[in-house]
């Protein structure tokens, strides 16, 4: 689910800071739509946020990374029957250095390259701030993966911090990698969800934009906690260290905006590709002025 805002996010994050979703995502009850941002589930106690990740000194532009980066605001005007796998005892929380084959087989397609010189447009209405933080907690709210994952949670700060950092929470942006909405979904990564997961979002909808995104995630988060964490699938930035690649929370951040190839490889370490973008996400999970919307 690949943004292309979000990407170009990433090659701007750095300059910025420098200066400055579906009842069930997975098994059997698959999610409801994405395309700008809103989802709906039984609500559930939100966590609390997690604590600041070392990043780069300098504050934080006022202006969303991504919007900045993509322009400027507008003017005004899972296998459905598999069962529960017993979780092995852990004695580390760190990743695997050899990842055990992949559970997840059927894989979103590569994410695209951003366009140099393109600005978004914008089409149709902009859902308000008090809608799409609506959208954002029904999606952080449910059990995306209810059969093989009930524990797989995502919480309302990262949903909230990376459409932030995706869209700057405008529901109707369009990049020019395609990315959509308020999650920047791509199509094709929403085709897929929707095959994967036989749901019907609609990409454009900001209610079912916040579902694929909250499903994007998720699924990130089996994939790649199955892979090297043993299927601890704790999103704890306690569980982080000083090494970006310490933890499946960091992992998860870089998997949406550089696609879940780009982190997770076959016999190969747990990477991080992008490390600006996730500094940008893990100290908005905190900081970020969306928080109290």
């Amino acid at each position: 689910m690949r943004r292309g805002v979000g990407r170009m996010a990433a090659a701007a994050v750095a300059v910025l800071l420098a200066a400055g979703a579906v009842t069930g995502c997975g098994d059997e009850e698959p999610p409801v739509r994405v395309a700008a941002e809103v989802p709906t589930a039984a609500p559930v106690e939100e966590p609390a946020a997690e604590g600041p990740v070392d990043a780069p000194a300098d504050a934080p532009s006022e202006e969303p990374p991504a919007v900045e980066a993509m322009g400027g605001r507008p003017s005004p005007a899972a296998s459905a029957s598999a069962k529960p796998r017993p979780k092995p005892s852990r004695t580390s929380t760190a990743p695997l250095s050899r990842p055990k084959p992949p559970t997840e087989t059927r894989v979103p397609p590569p994410p695209k390259p951003p366009a140099s010189g393109c600005k978004p447009s914008y089409r149709g209405t902009e859902a308000s701030r008090s809608a799409v933080r609506k959208a954002l907690s029904d999606a952080a709210a449910r059990t995306y993966w209810p059969t093989s994952a009930p524990d797989i949670r995502i919480r309302s700060a990262l949903l909230k911090a990376t459409a932030w950092q995706e869209s700057g929470w405008q529901s109707n942006i369009y990049a020019c990698d395609t990315g959509v909405g308020l999650m920047q979904v791509m199509p094709a990564t929403a085709e897929w969800m929707n095959q994967r997961f036989e749901q019907s979002y609609d990409i454009d909808d900001y209610r079912d934009n916040a579902y694929l995104g909250g499903t994007y995630l998720a699924w990130l988060t089996k994939y790649i906690g199955d892979m090297y964490f043993e299927s601890d699938y704790r999103l704890d930035a306690s569980l982080c260290t000083s090494k970006l690649n310490s933890c499946l929370l960091n992992a998860v951040i870089s998997g949406y905006n550089f696609g879940h190839a780009a982190v997770a490889q076959k016999g190969k370490p747990l990477t991080i590709p992008n490390p600006q973008y996730v500094y940008n996400v893990r100290e908005l999970m905190t900081s970020c002025e969306c928080l109290a919307f």
